[in-house]
């Protein structure tokens, strides 16, 4: 069931912003694995979920599943290196997360995966983020969300008891260490009505 965006009641700024990365909490996993979390730290998020919906070039996709084609549970949108983000409050988060990260991850965030979860029927299976890079050596994928929030889950590959982030309207959560390649993640889905949500996954150079 599809239900509107219900506007955070702690943001209510229209203007979009972002706040300091000073208090971002740090959660270590196992092998090496950890995850950031700092909570609203992008303010105006339920604005700039609204620009967004209307200003990106959404894609549904298909693939193989077993013996028939399916649809993909969400609509996608993938931006290069090179190509130009959707909204300047983008550019800003991955400049600030750059600086914020650069001395542990070594390199910048280039990329920008923008993912729409129309409502509890869209999700994601459990995986890691193993094509490039991220099967053989230690990165970071940090990943602001706007909108509702949703169920982001974690456990560790090959099965074990999960963890689970709510995450919308401006949070902030990064995997780092070996998180792509010793734990999985999932956006289940919900049984329950939810509003909508856009996951927004900046990465570095040959990681997706």
């Amino acid at each position: 069931m599809s239900i509107p965006l219900q506007g955070s009641l702690f943001d209510d700024a229209e203007d979009a912003a972002l706040g300091s990365l000073c208090g971002v909490r740090r959660d270590r996993l196992s092998d090496g694995a950890w995850v950031d979390v700092l909570p609203g730290w992008l303010g105006g998020a339920d604005a700039v979920f609204q620009r967004l919906v209307t200003g990106v070039p959404w894609r549904a996709d298909r693939r193989q599943m077993y013996d028939r084609m399916v649809d993909v549970p969400r609509l996608l949108r993938f931006y290069g290196a090179d190509e130009p983000l959707p909204d300047p409050i983008l550019d800003q988060a991955r400049a600030a997360l750059t600086d914020h990260y650069r001395a542990e991850l070594g390199e910048p965030f280039r990329t920008a995966g923008l993912c729409y979860y129309r409502d509890g029927n869209d999700s994601v299976a459990w995986h890691g983020d193993t094509i490039g890079r991220g099967a053989t050596t230690d990165t970071m994928v940090a990943i602001v969300s706007v909108g509702a929030a949703r169920t982001l889950a974690l456990r560790p590959r090959g099965g074990g008891a999960s963890l689970r982030y709510q995450v919308g309207h401006g949070d902030l959560l990064v995997m780092g260490g070996s998180c792509q390649r010793t734990w999985e993640h999932a956006v289940p889905k919900s049984r329950r009505p939810v509003g909508p949500r856009i996951s927004i996954q900046f990465r570095p150079l040959d990681v997706r």
